[in-house]
């Protein structure tokens, strides 16, 4: 029996999953997710690909297939230099394969620094967010808050100053954060500055 709920849930999680290709290679899953963000409630976002080539794939995951259905229309976006193609997902996201995770020592070191948290009631502020991972796990370094007002929850990437302090987060996990229990992943993409990308002569 239990195969077979397993086989319905991974199902289930495939028709909430968009397949997304052709992204450059300077996009960060958090612009990623905030580009998503407004067709429904993300729960998860992937990065995947080699980080020298050009372009990467990801998979976007949400709680509804209303959400996955919305997200096709965004094929042929903007992001960074390339138009995204958006295709229904035949896979739910796996566990993170590590050969995709971040390369350099210095990206290395800031993802393990750095968090994924979703199911953000949306009555809470940055400072409440921020405030909250203080009090438990040690000083943050950079938060971004995303989403909008129209999803019951919004999404955070925090980087702390200290590795420690992010593996800590992970055990906040179930948390409850204004009126929501929070979930909270390791990042796969550093939160980068919001700089401007280099010209290439």
């Amino acid at each position: 029996m239990n195969s077979r709920t397993n086989m319905a849930q991974r199902e289930d999680a495939i028709k909430r999953t968009v397949h997304v290709s052709d992204i450059d290679q300077q996009v960060t899953e958090e612009q990623l997710a905030a580009l998503f963000i407004s067709c429904g409630q993300v729960v998860d976002c992937r990065v995947c690909g080699d980080p020298n080539s050009v372009l990467r794939f990801a998979f976007i995951e949400f709680t509804d297939e209303e959400g996955a259905r919305n997200a096709l229309s965004l094929a042929g976006t903007m992001l960074g230099f390339y138009p995204v193609k958006v295709l229904p997902s035949k896979t739910a996201i796996a566990p993170v394969n590590p050969t995709f995770l971040p390369r350099s020592e210095d990206e290395r070191e800031m993802c393990a620094r750095t968090i994924y948290c979703t199911n953000i009631d949306k009555k809470v502020t940055q400072a409440d967010v921020k405030l909250f991972f203080e009090s438990l796990c040690g000083e943050v370094y950079r938060l971004r808050l995303l989403g909008d007002y129209h999803h019951s929850s919004r999404i955070a990437f925090v980087e702390f100053v200290m590795a420690e302090s992010a593996i800590a987060a992970l055990n906040c996990s179930g948390a409850v954060l204004g009126s929501l229990p929070i979930r909270v992943s390791p990042s796969k993409t550093p939160v980068r500055p919001r700089s401007p990308r280099p010209t290439i002569h």
